[in-house]
């Protein structure tokens, strides 16, 4: 799932000036501001970055130096440095918290880590589908966009930012019925549970509550706890009559803990013993 498009806040006027005949040291920082704001224009994001640092670095408390900022972040956005993104919108944040455009800071913050989580969720999938990843980044994305929509809530970037939240909620509980799976797998039937609890409890309403709440039937029965298992039950055909474990009022095991049997002497050497 993908959410685009970032605009960069204007603040000043802009007047285009020629450069090129000029060494760094001898640029004023308008016409330094300029032509990085020209290179950017033109997608020539290499020398936009460059212009952007040698301006920082001879005029860092000039008049164009918070702009050049908002725009250099904008620029490791369109380069995909996420990691660059996050430290720069962290530092704006810190530097400018009352900022006519502190708001963009802040929702940049919040994409860089939840491109950082996502992206690392694909390549684990794509590459090995374990269940166990690290959904730290995304957790951070959830807490960043939730601090601009609490600061700025008429700011014109909190509908992508609750769109991106509803993603990650989603995303998260998934996650968890995931790892209960594996751990139902492996009879860690007490995990498993508790996996499902914290979805139920943490994260209502989303898709993965009614595998959740199923699993967790599952779970109890095999630890011999009909009466937490009967409660689970009333949930899932409460509020998910249609689950696919429900058949004709029936309630249909996934046979999950059947599924891996292996041997005590796989277990013990990790699957290497043949």
């Amino acid at each position: 799932m993908t959410f685009r498009w970032l605009t960069i806040p204007l603040l000043v006027s802009l007047t285009a000036c020629s450069t090129n005949n000029q060494k760094p040291t001898e640029q004023t920082e308008k016409v330094l501001y300029n032509s990085a704001r020209d290179a950017l224009e033109d997608r020539s994001y290499l020398v936009a970055q460059e212009r952007y640092k040698t301006l920082e670095t001879l005029h860092p408390f000039g008049e164009y130096t918070e702009q050049a900022q908002l725009e250099t972040m904008y620029l490791h956005y369109e380069q995909n440095d996420m990691e660059s993104l996050l430290a720069k919108s962290e530092r704006f944040i810190r530097m400018y918290p009352l900022h006519p455009s502190a708001d963009y800071a802040y929702y940049l913050r919040g994409v860089a880590a939840y491109e950082m989580g996502y992206g690392a969720l694909v390549v684990k999938y794509l590459s090995d589908g374990n269940a166990d990843r690290d959904v730290t980044p995304l957790q951070d994305a959830f807490q960043y966009f939730s601090d601009l929509l609490v600061r700025f809530p008429d700011s014109p970037y909190t509908a992508d930012a609750q769109a991106r939240m509803i993603f990650i909620r989603e995303r998260l509980a998934s996650q968890h019925v995931e790892i209960a799976r594996y751990y139902m797998k492996r009879h860690a039937y007490v995990a498993a549970a508790n996996r499902c609890e914290t979805v139920v409890t943490q994260f209502p309403r989303t898709r993965a509550n009614g595998d959740a709440l199923a699993l967790m039937v599952e779970a109890y029965r095999h630890m011999d706890m009909p009466q937490e298992a009967d409660k689970a039950l009333v949930l899932l055909e409460t509020n998910y009559p249609d689950h696919l474990q429900l058949t004709s009022g029936q309630f249909v095991a996934t046979g999950l803990p059947e599924t891996d049997r292996r041997s005590w002497l796989e277990l013990v050497t990790l699957g290497l013993a043949k």
